[in-house]
Parts: C-alpha cells; structure tokens; sequence
C-alpha cells in the first residue's frame, strides 16, 4: 500500500505533460524539465532541489556518459526506464 501511495504522491510531484503545449512549456521557477525514458521519452518537470541528491546524481552520470552535453531533446535526457525513474524520484519526497 506504500508503495501505491508514494507511486502516486511522485506523479502529483513530478508533473508529468501530456499534451504538447505543455511541453514547450518553460517550467515554473525552482523546477527542471527533463526527458526520461529510453526509446520514446516522456517530459517531467523536477524540482531543482533534486539535483543535490545522490540517487539523482546517479541518473545525470547515465546521462553524461550516454550523450555527453549534446542532448538530442534539447533539454536534459535520462536514459533510463520511466519506473525507475519514478522510484528513484519517489524516495526523494
């Protein structure tokens, strides 16, 4: 039941877009957008606080060794399973 609740309190947080004007969206301040996912990305926007955890840390070196600075989304690219991506962001509430 936990894990349902977290499951559900990281989706509230990380926003998810589905449509494609929210993509092209800035995200509000304090936030980040990133591109998760490993065929077909998905947009998440994160708060920036996230980036001085050191299981975030853990996905941005997947994504420095796989595209380097070049990201082909434009913005920052995780290349990793959206799950994952969800539990790793979860445990950061």
């Amino acid at each position: 039941m936990a894990f349902v609740r977290n499951l559900l309190g990281a989706k509230k947080i990380l926003g998810a877009a589905t449509s494609k004007r929210a993509t092209s969206a800035a995200p509000p301040k304090g936030f980040l957008a990133v591109y998760v996912g490993e065929s077909q990305k998905k947009r998440y926007v994160v708060p920036i606080s996230y980036l001085s955890q050191p299981s975030f840390q853990d996905l941005l070196s997947k994504s420095e060794e796989e595209f380097g600075f070049d990201h082909p989304m434009g913005g920052l690219t995780i290349p990793c399973p959206e799950d994952t991506f969800i539990d790793v962001t979860s445990r950061l509430q």
